[in-house]
């Protein structure tokens, strides 16, 4: 390691991140619906280094969380930096945490950059939740192989002859995708999970999911949003998608208790309305050390400071925020009154305000953390104060991405200090990322 270099207290370097941008998150079936996965990646990666004005060929690595690999783009973030103009020798891999992986991509890049194998590194997340196939079961795949290999016009006749119109009956691959093997049960189901053993009820959701679309909306009319959005040219005419499409402006108690519970449908609280929609859309943040950023004269947005990784039951996936942040925030040194900004990824109302009462509860921190005093309060005034998910949706791959530029530029913008990014993740973990705004 060259000498002069700023270090830590552990010897490893100061990481920062020098700039992100995002894509519009947009409903999956809407307007990005035909944006390849890829493209959603490439522009706002391209978009960062260009506003900066840091040359491509600066970047060491990419690295990009995803989840539903498109099938045509094997390892998506070698595709999207080589269309981005990263240099060919600069290496690119794809990470893979469910939820998390957009925030897995981050803390890998803080672990090269800090550690010294590399100084400026592209990282972020993508997630085309439109263009997740229908696939075939296997009894018809099987057919559709012995059709392929049967040598006479006889034996191809018997196999075609074979199939049934039940054949033809899809699996629907973002179904797979959302139910955990382990459990047997699907995301929406563990939401309600949480919203029984925490007392949750069907008014408190509806309530946290419409204060979303609000904070959502007001951040939006401010040009709150778009600090963090490129526009993505799409459609048959091409035309610019310059907005989330999720947040309601019009969206109300009354609207959200007319919708019916939607993964239990007799005793359940969880609906489409207190849910995160299905969505399009994809982030990059360019990480630096610090000594490199001041090379290039970039002023940072602040500085990755700590992170953690725990796991949790998958039937109670939602909790993981309450697993991994007391590491996080013990590594950084901080508790949690400390954090002056908070996001929480909703995937779930229920899964944030079952977060809420974890976090605030010492029976909890005492019998599921082996702690002697609670996490602390999540104080409604710091949690998600631009809205989150549930209006601006959860593209799987790149929402871990998203909270972490969402919080760092509001740390800026408002002249605060630390901040905590979280998120439950499918399968039973949890991730957490502490930062700081550079004054």
């Amino acid at each position: 390691m060259a000498e002069g270099r700023k270090k830590s207290r552990d010897g490893t370097r100061s990481v920062v991140v020098v700039e992100g941008l995002r894509t519009p998150f947009t409903r999956a079936g809407g307007p990005l619906a035909r944006v390849h996965a890829s493209e959603l990646g490439r522009i706002p990666m391209e978009e960062t280094l260009l506003r900066r004005g840091v040359p491509a060929a600066e970047v060491d690595e990419v690295i990009i969380g995803n989840v539903a690999q498109p099938a045509d783009s094997a390892n998506i973030a070698r595709v999207i930096a080589l269309r981005a103009g990263i240099p060919i020798s600069a290496p690119a891999s794809t990470v893979h945490r469910n939820c998390a992986s957009g925030m897995e991509a981050i803390t890998t890049a803080f672990d090269r950059i800090r550690f010294g194998y590399c100084e400026l590194v592209v990282a972020g997340g993508v997630e085309s939740m439109s263009g997740i196939p229908f696939l075939y079961q296997e009894g018809t795949r099987d057919k559709f192989v012995r059709l392929a290999r049967s040598r006479s016009i006889f034996g191809k006749l018997a196999v075609f002859t074979s199939f049934r119109l039940g054949d033809f009956k899809p699996v629907i691959g973002i179904e797979q995708g959302l139910m955990d093997p382990v459990c047997g049960l699907n995301m929406g189901e563990t939401a309600e999970n949480l919203a029984r053993e925490f007392a949750i009820s069907r008014e408190e959701q509806d309530e946290f999911a419409l204060q979303s679309h609000q904070r959502a909306c007001i951040a939006g009319a401010a040009g709150i949003l778009s600090e963090e959005i490129v526009a993505v040219h799409a459609g048959a005419n091409y035309e610019a998608v310059t907005e989330d499409v999720g947040p309601r402006k019009g969206q109300s108690i009354d609207a959200l208790q007319k919708l019916r519970p939607y993964f239990d449908r007799t005793l359940g609280t969880v609906t489409v309305g207190n849910s995160c929609p299905l969505t399009d859309g994809g982030v990059a943040l360019l990480l630096a050390s610090e000594e490199k950023a001041a090379e290039l004269g970039l002023e940072p947005l602040g500085r990755i400071v700590s992170y953690a990784y725990r796991g949790c039951s998958p039937g109670r996936m939602g909790l993981g925020p309450a697993f991994s942040t007391p590491i996080a925030l013990e590594r950084a040194g901080s508790s949690l009154k400390d954090m002056d900004r908070i996001e929480l990824n909703e995937a779930f109302a229920a899964q944030v305000l079952a977060n809420c009462a974890a976090f605030d509860s010492a029976a909890f921190a005492a019998g599921e953390l082996g702690l002697s005093e609670p996490i602390g309060e999540l104080p409604f005034d710091r949690l998600n104060v631009n809205g989150g998910a549930l209006a601006l949706g959860h593209p799987v791959g790149a929402s871990g991405a998203r909270i972490v530029l969402a919080l760092l530029k509001d740390l800026r913008r408002r002249g605060l200090g630390r901040g905590l990014a979280t998120l439950c993740v499918g399968g039973g973990q949890g991730g957490a990322v502490v930062v700081e705004a550079i004054e």
